[in-house]
């Protein structure tokens, strides 16, 4: 007889065994003679929780089986003195643990801020500043090197509300320092190659110039991923504003107009003439001359400027400029002279006297440039057409038309003919004194006929007085000093 196929034989004797067969049968196997017999029994089982009567109480956890239980001691992770003196190491050593963290994650982080300054410091150009500095072409007295944490902290890292200017080489902000000055930060774009050059050239310029119509450089920042220049900071924007933005609460009157002229022009001869080298600015524009809160003049942006040898007369440079102030020799030829920036200056003055734009696509394609639409005012005799209606307002026909022949010259096609900066600063001065002169005239005028008309009608007040007849052979006192008075005058 074949064994079924869903049992195990646990035991050869002739003593009966069982097996389960499924869920709910159970077979019965017995084995007499070698012959096997088997019963079959259909039953339900019932699961039994041996624990539920809690059992192990005094003893410890019930543990449940098939078939019984039994009772396992507590573990002694339970016990509570136990138990506080873990979660208290737990608690100090994930402590320790993030003390051990963020001390690494500090040093780490100080580390890569200290290798990513010195690359930024040696990108922007720190080790030729400090060769400047060493070779003494720097005036290590006026610059300071600021730190980036000092300077973010001053414009509020860089708040777009804080914007004063934007303009070809960066964006200029609106600082406060920790002692209380207001400075305007001047963040450069990125720079490349011969741009970091142009940028230590306006450090080591400005270093060398002290005049009161120059923006002061009071220092920089080279820690940064673009370097960072900290000027005064100049209360009431750029010449360029006023100009081209009528601004009521301060119309730009003729008088001011000539004295901010005349400013420019004492700072551009300075440069030329009376600095330790000879400095072109090469960048000579309205919205490259600020005006502080007393509204004098001063001449900014020196990125582009140069300084050369006494011996020298010009640069060769690849052409630089702003379009509309940019010298046809200059753009020609790529050398660029003292006369070069007279030039730029010619166009200013235009921009003064007519109150129009450098360059304008309102006009014929043959006036686009305010320096051929001013000259050819000139040439048809027209300029007084042309004129801003504050100049006209203010000024005097004889001061207006010797400015503009003045600019003229400065806009002569042939570098050579026009006037040197300091001529240009003499004529505008002269032109000035005259105004002054003439004030003075028409005041002193103004005071004479002040006087003849008190002293007119103090004579009528004595003849109304003395109409009857006098005792002295018919002579009144008006006959004896008032008329005589009147005749003096």
């Amino acid at each position: 007889m074949a064994q079924p196929e869903n049992h195990v034989v646990l035991d050869q004797t002739l003593k009966p065994f069982y097996q389960r067969a499924s869920e709910a049968e159970v077979w019965v196997f017995v084995v007499v003679n070698n012959c096997w017999y088997i019963w079959s029994f259909a039953i339900d089982w019932v699961h039994i929780n041996e624990c539920e009567g809690r059992p192990c109480v005094s003893y410890g956890i019930c543990i449940n089986y098939p078939g019984g239980f039994k009772c396992d001691p507590p573990p002694t992770s339970l016990r509570p003195e136990k138990l506080v003196v873990i979660v208290t190491s737990s608690v100090f050593g994930v402590l320790l643990i993030l003390i051990c963290g963020w001390w690494s994650h500090k040093v780490i982080k100080k580390r890569k801020n200290i290798k990513r300054k010195k690359k930024f410091f040696k990108q922007n150009g720190g080790f030729l500043l400090e060769q400047q500095f060493s070779s003494g072409e720097v005036n290590v007295e006026k610059i300071k090197l600021f730190n980036s944490k000092e300077l973010e902290k001053a414009t509020d890292h860089f708040n777009v509300d804080r914007i004063l200017g934007q303009g070809g080489q960066g964006t200029v902000y609106k600082g406060m320092l920790a002692d209380g000055r207001i400075v305007a930060v001047k963040k450069s774009k990125l720079v490349h190659g011969g741009e970091v050059r142009q940028f230590i050239n306006e450090i080591v310029i400005l270093s060398q110039i002290i005049h009161r119509n120059v923006v002061k450089l009071l220092g920089c920042c080279l820690e940064t991923e673009v370097p960072l220049l900290v000027y005064e900071f100049i209360a009431n924007g750029t010449l360029s504003d006023y100009i081209h933005q009528q601004n009521e609460e301060f119309p730009l009157t003729w008088e001011i107009r000539l004295r901010v002229a005349i400013e420019v022009a004492r700072a551009l001869s300075y440069l030329h003439s009376a600095a330790a080298f000879p400095i072109y600015h090469r960048d000579i524009k309205s919205s490259n001359i600020l005006l502080d809160d007393k509204y004098r003049a001063k001449v900014a942006d020196f990125g582009t400027s140069r300084s050369i040898s006494i011996d020298q007369t010009h640069l060769t440079t690849l052409v630089y400029g702003t379009f509309g102030y940019l010298d046809p020799e200059y753009f020609q030829s790529s050398q660029f002279t003292d006369k070069s920036d007279v030039y730029s200056f010619g166009v200013v003055l235009a921009e003064l006297l007519t109150g129009q734009k450098p360059v304008s696509f309102t006009r014929s394609q043959e006036e686009r440039s305010l320096a051929t639409y001013f000259l050819l005012s000139m040439d048809q005799d027209c300029l007084f057409d042309v004129l801003d209606p504050q100049v006209t307002r203010y000024g005097g026909k004889e001061e207006i038309t010797a400015v503009a022949n003045l600019a003229k010259r400065c806009l002569n096609l042939n570098g050579r003919r026009r006037p040197t900066m300091k001529e240009v600063a003499v004529e505008l001065e002269a032109i000035q004194s005259s105004i002054k002169a003439s004030n003075h005239v028409d005041q002193n005028l103004e005071e004479v006929a002040y006087i003849q008309t008190h002293e007119i009608t103090e004579a009528w007040d004595i003849v109304s007085t003395s109409t009857g007849p006098c005792i002295d052979g018919g002579r009144s006192s008006f006959d004896a000093q008032p008329l005589l008075t009147l005749k003096t005058l």
